[in-house]
């Protein structure tokens, strides 16, 4: 069954940390099915606070998004983006 990792970002803290994990991330893709379905493009808050930008991105199982989420590649570009701006993340699992 297929599943979304969502990322929002609430509030940016250091653009040059945010321009490092962006430079960094596309490495940690290879190996991994994901597909990309919404990146920073125009969106609508319909309840809760505005964010600044959305991520969702398509993998085939809840199991396989949290091996690249947990992948030692990801995780070192990740410490950029901690740096970088205050987020939230989450996975679901698509019916």
């Amino acid at each position: 069954m297929p599943a979304y990792i969502v990322f929002t970002r609430e509030k940016t803290l250091d653009q040059s940390e945010l321009k490092t994990y962006g430079e960094k991330t596309p490495a940690t893709l290879e190996g991994h099915e994901i597909k990309i379905l919404a990146a920073y493009g125009r969106h609508v808050t319909l309840e809760g606070p505005e964010v600044e930008g959305v991520v969702i991105a398509e993998f085939p199982s809840v199991e396989e998004a949290q091996a690249w989420y947990n992948s030692p590649a990801y995780q070192e570009a990740a410490q950029h983006r901690f740096r970088g701006a205050v987020y939230h993340g989450l996975i679901v699992e698509g019916v």
